[in-house]
């Protein structure tokens, strides 16, 4: 069967049928970029911030392990992300501890303690995943020795690693994750509300974007 020409009094309405279809389309790619509970996020249902402290800031909390090597891929990311946030949110992070006396779960507060983070935080994912320079379940000797490494003073730090805080610190930590129902990392937790269930890394900050601005305009 030959192929019919489209009749040339048809061909200057083309261009307005598929601007209609696209027009018609953007409610639903609108709609598709909502989160949708059970999908994108589940909701706390004994909602807990971890930082209570800061009640006026919107609180974003990633739950990582120094272990994972999906918490050290997203690592740089959330740290941009991070630092384009505006002044009402407020990103922490919060170690997963496997153990009530995981090294790594103490040397995070320890660190934090010493106001070490800016060092230690993105050079630990380094030293494991990248640079294999540490160890993935190391010591507490051995993670003293590689931040002094990095210029932390080794005493201040193994007297903060030894104080009975930390402990305190790491059993909050886990159930803090618990209480938010985490199961994996690295997961996101928005206000003590929301807990991010996305599938990429990429998604978590798109869901975590919303579900800011979500909080942001209730407050409103």
């Amino acid at each position: 069967m030959p192929v019919r020409a489209v009749p040339p009094r048809l061909l200057p309405r083309l261009p307005t049928v598929l601007l209609l279809v696209l027009l018609a389309a953007l409610p639903f790619a609108s709609r598709a970029a909502e989160p949708v509970e059970g999908v994108d996020y589940a909701s706390i249902p004994q909602p807990k911030r971890w930082n209570a402290a800061d009640p006026d800031r919107i609180e974003v909390v990633e739950v990582f392990g120094y272990w994972c090597h999906h918490c050290a891929n997203f690592e740089p990311m959330l740290e941009r992300w991070k630092q384009s946030r505006p002044a009402d949110v407020r990103v922490e992070y919060l170690p997963l501890p496997r153990a009530a006396d995981e090294p790594l779960s103490i040397a995070y507060f320890a660190s934090q303690a010493v106001d070490g983070l800016a060092r230690t935080h993105a050079a630990t994912f380094t030293g494991i995943h990248a640079e294999r320079s540490l160890p993935a379940n190391p010591t507490l000797d051995e993670i003293t020795a590689f931040y002094a490494g990095l210029g932390v003073d080794a005493d201040r730090f193994r007297t903060a690693a030894h104080a009975p805080a930390r402990e305190k610190q790491v059993q909050r930590a886990r159930e803090f994750a618990m209480n938010s129902g985490v199961t994996g990392t690295p997961t996101l937790i928005v206000d003590g509300r929301y807990r991010v269930t996305a599938r990429t890394l990429e998604d978590n900050l798109r869901i975590a974007e919303a579900l800011v601005a979500r909080i942001r305009a209730e407050r409103d």
